[in-house]
């Protein structure tokens, strides 16, 4: 029978693997010796019109987090803000896509939460499960280290220029193609590798998560301006002037964090700023395991593209 006396404070604090003092993807408790519990969460408000594919991309994006950690998803508990002007038969397809999304990735929605708000809002507190020894982090990446990175960039760009109705239906459709795509077969791939070092690109565009984990890794993430994969439209779009608000936000954070060539177009700036929405893993694999790495990938029809290196240094440098 469980006896929460004989859990003290200190106890805890030792079993809270991951957690605020070394800020990750997710937060992980150990609870066995081969056991841990991932616990994290996301919302926000809608990327795209169709409210189920906005309810599916919602909780393809939660999910991400744990997959980032190395772990499987159990179950959610939806988060969600509606407007009473609004159908309720809105929300309950945003509520289906979400849970269908759940289940694709091996999980089930257990319950949640619902407020009334300006702005309709929806995501998940995803619990996952993982291996304490088999844990991804941000601190993990060895000088030499390749960086690799599962999808292209360039969503909030897409979806942004979609509110704005000025982006094709076939570059719109593929972003959200991209966005429903889970990231746990290459999290899957990634162990099958023996990697351990990871994160998922989401708000914070690129070059912000990257940061983190070369910043926790105590090194220097060069990235190759050639090999970046970007989305069909995202330099047009920028041209016209389709970009998210946290552009900007994020370029403003890391302006002495990232050093960029003199000539960067403002193409291919707007695009290392752009604030993803389920964007893929950011991987730092030791050269000996890439060829074990792709294989895995392969298998698995995981996309990938080989995007950088990791060096002695500080920050972010891109070449």
């Amino acid at each position: 029978m469980f006896d929460a006396s004989d859990y003290s404070q200190s106890e805890i604090a030792r079993n809270l693997l991951v957690g605020l003092a070394a800020p990750d993807d997710a937060a992980v408790y150990r609870l066995a010796e081969d056991r841990a519990i991932i616990q994290t969460m996301d919302f926000f408000p809608p990327v795209v019109d169709d409210a189920y594919t906005f309810g599916a991309i919602a909780a393809a994006n939660a999910m991400s987090d744990v997959y980032a950690m190395g772990g499987e998803v159990l179950f959610g508990l939806n988060i969600a803000a509606w407007r009473e002007d609004l159908p309720l038969e809105l929300l309950a397809e945003i509520l289906r896509g979400g849970a269908e999304k759940m289940r694709e990735g091996g999980g089930v929605i257990a319950g949640g939460h619902t407020i009334t708000d300006k702005e309709p809002k929806y995501g998940i507190a995803v619990t996952g499960m993982v291996n304490p020894r088999e844990i991804f982090t941000k601190a993990g990446a060895q000088i030499g280290d390749i960086l690799i990175l599962t999808k292209p960039l360039g969503t909030g760009i897409l979806t942004t220029a979609g509110k704005n109705g000025i982006v094709s239906e076939d570059d719109l459709n593929t972003a959200i193609r991209w966005m429903l795509t889970l990231n746990r077969d290459a999290a899957r791939a990634a162990h099958k590798a023996g990697i351990r070092s990871a994160t998922d690109i989401s708000g914070y565009a690129l070059l912000g998560h990257a940061y983190e984990m070369a910043s926790a890794s105590q090194v220097r993430f060069e990235f190759e301006l050639k090999r970046l994969p970007v989305l069909d439209g995202a330099f047009d779009l920028v041209k016209r002037g389709s970009m998210p608000g946290g552009t900007a936000r994020n370029r403003d954070y890391l302006r002495d964090k990232v050093f960029l060539p003199q000539d960067l177009s403002d193409e291919w700036d707007g695009v290392l700023f752009d604030p993803q929405t389920s964007g893929g893993l950011l991987l730092a694999v030791a050269p000996d395991k890439i060829d074990m790495l792709v294989n895995a990938f392969r298998e698995r029809a995981v996309a990938h593209w080989m995007v950088g290196q990791v060096t002695a240094g500080f920050g972010i440098r891109v070449r």
